[in-house]
């Protein structure tokens, strides 16, 4: 009997395995551990809590942390009071934070640390209550604020009578979390789900796309702020009752990996196309023999990912799509290289799952060459937010897979993605004409632009809003130039440049991780990052590297000019949103000058865009 809603569907995995390990995480230098019957326990405890402060059945309870149990917990007690979560993004500054506050309404926050506080406080929001998760020594209570450990005690002596009776009503069509969108262009719009969406994306992917065991366990990094890990990483493992651990931080990433030894990841594409460089710019340096091996075991790797891909579900069933002597040559390559790459990611990682982003179809390859399937898949906030997804057993690189099966998903005249199903968002929080121009006949216009293959799979194009249209009349989509140009180590992040102009130009941000040895190797002698990147040899590199990851691509779309920006862009820089993505108003705005300068003929096809231009 499918669950009527996401607390009912964690009771059940606690009565399920009790003692089995739900959440861990880092504390003083080594993993804790809460079973699941302790995990529910914080649960209700925290419900009573929030309840005996006046939370009630849809009140909105901000939550603006990094990832940690306290998160988990703070999200299922409140939609055990029929409450209403709003998850911010810890990176956002105070007025942001302000303005999703009043935005959602929020009667109540619960934050991290001392330095969230100060944020929620500088923003003036009429709430009732401020929880504290990690206070530091001397937090003054009063005046509505507490601490996460008090909320709990303070529960647990104070339990709700019929607290179970109360959220088995909740039912699916009842909203449960306001996400608001990460606002690239404009104001953030509040999406509303409800516990129908999240339940009914978990019933589908667990069907078609991940194979999820109750012994896996998976590493979350990114924030659960974003409705992809909260859904992939958070709910589905709950679902089935995995465990989670949660990564100290995107710098303390693969030290987690290897403490961890997690069975399963969710990742942006950024953390894969890191590990498949460095292990490619490793055997650049390794002696011909080892070059060989890599290269053999790579082709038997393809080899065997095309052999699936060409093969029908039944033989998976009834015969074996490998011939033995490919069998016993993968064994060879498994211990010659698979497993040194696995090492890297824990030594027992079996699938992935990459979100927020379009993965880089020769990232993808190389893991699946290295039997490490990346499952790719599309979605958005509003679509809570899975739509389409390769199945692990029928991965098809280079697209995003089929619809689920309880989604419906049709591609318009122009091009422009429609979905229809029970994942699809109530609305827009307060904003009945977004709403109204988002849904239109049931159908949700995603505003991305794809195509179905002949085999029914989905290939992304690029955001309908992104298309570069140039003054020539020719339409370019950025993105698959851009994730080329991201593919080569020696180039972090990049931007391609041209709409109603004659010709396309990039930004592109080094990496300085892979230019630093190549600089040394070359002989050249600079200590700044700024230094490295100015000198002629290294500004050539970076060029011709541009040029030859858009060689592939018509001569309309590929970049004639290149400029090479000292300053890596971030979150906290403004130039990217929580989810990563490029902000390209602000880096047009704040590269004007040096992008006039390539298109007014000032300036020579290579040059080095120094600090914020």
């Amino acid at each position: 009997m499918k669950s009527r809603n996401l607390v009912e569907m964690v009771k059940k995995t606690v009565e399920a395995c009790p003692d089995k390990t739900a959440l861990m995480w880092k504390n003083e230098g080594a993993y804790k551990n809460l079973s699941y019957r302790e995990f529910w326990e914080q649960i209700r405890d925290a419900a009573a809590g929030l309840a005996r402060l006046g939370v009630k059945d849809g009140d909105k309870v901000a939550i603006l942390s990094e990832n940690n149990p306290m998160w988990t917990v703070s999200d299922l007690a409140i939609a055990s009071l029929g409450g209403v979560s709003v998850p911010i993004y810890p990176t956002l500054p105070a007025d942001q934070v302000a303005y999703m506050l009043q935005n959602a309404d929020c009667v109540a926050a619960i934050v991290e640390n001392e330095a969230q506080f100060a944020k929620v406080k500088e923003g003036n929001a009429n709430l009732s209550h401020i929880i504290v998760m990690k206070p530091e020594p001397g937090l003054s209570r009063g005046e509505g604020v507490l601490s996460f450990r008090d909320l709990l005690q303070e529960g647990a002596a104070l339990p709700i009578i019929a607290w179970e009776e109360g959220w088995m009503k909740i039912h699916r069509d009842q909203l449960v979390t306001i996400i608001h969108t990460s606002g690239t262009t404009g104001k953030p719009k509040g999406v509303m789900l409800t516990h129908g969406n999240f339940l009914s994306n978990i019933e589908g992917v667990l069907f078609w796309v991940v194979d999820l065991r109750r012994e896996d366990v998976s590493l979350s990094y990114l924030p659960l702020s974003h409705v992809f890990e909260r859904m992939v990483g958070q709910y589905a493992p709950l679902y089935v009752g995995s465990t989670v651990a949660f990564a100290e931080g995107i710098d303390k990433i693969s030290e987690n990996l290897l403490e961890v030894r997690p069975t399963m990841m969710t990742s942006v594409p950024r953390l894969f196309e890191k590990v498949s460089v460095a292990v490619l710019e490793q055997i650049k340096q390794a002696t011909p023999i080892r070059r060989k091996i890599f290269n053999w075991a790579m082709s038997l790797g393809i080899e065997r990912y095309n052999r699936f891909q060409a093969s029908y579900e039944e033989d998976w069933v009834f015969r074996d799509p490998l011939t033995p002597t490919l069998r016993r040559q993968l064994r060879v390559a498994d211990r010659l290289v698979y497993s040194k790459v696995r090492d890297r990611l824990g030594g027992r990682i079996r699938g992935m799952v990459s979100g927020g982003a379009a993965l880089n179809a020769d990232v993808n390859r190389f893991f699946w060459a290295m039997n490490i399937p990346i499952i790719e898949g599309y979605g958005l906030t509003e679509t809570s937010p899975i739509i389409t997804a390769n199945p692990t057993m029928k991965a098809k690189v280079g697209t995003v897979g089929k619809p689920l099966p309880n989604v419906e998903v049709s591609v318009a005249p122009d091009g422009e993605v429609l979905v229809k199903g029970p994942n699809v968002m109530a609305g827009y929080y307060k904003n009945e004409e977004a709403t109204a121009k988002a849904i239109k006949d049931g159908w949700f216009y995603t505003g991305d632009l794809g195509e179905f293959d002949e085999q029914g799979y989905l290939r992304l194009i690029d955001r309908k809003k992104s298309i570069l249209v140039l003054s020539t009349g020719k339409n370019v989509a950025p993105q698959p130039l851009e994730s080329e140009m991201n593919n080569s180590p020696f180039i972090s992040q990049s931007a391609l440049i041209g709409n109603g102009r004659k010709y396309t130009i990039a930004l592109v941000v080094p990496d300085i991780e892979h230019i630093r040895p190549w600089a040394k190797r070359e002989g050249i002698e600079a200590d700044t990052f700024t230094e490295i990147i100015n000198h002629p040899k290294v500004r050539q590199l970076i060029v011709q590297q541009v040029e030859e990851k858009t060689a592939e691509f018509a001569s309309f779309e590929r970049p004639k000019k290149t400029a090479i920006v000292d300053r890596e862009w971030t979150v906290d820089g403004g130039e990217l949103t929580p989810t990563l993505k490029v902000k390209m108003k602000v880096i047009e705005e704040r590269y004007r000058e040096l992008i006039q300068s390539m298109y007014d003929g000032t300036m020579p096809t290579e040059e080095v865009a120094v600090g914020e231009a």
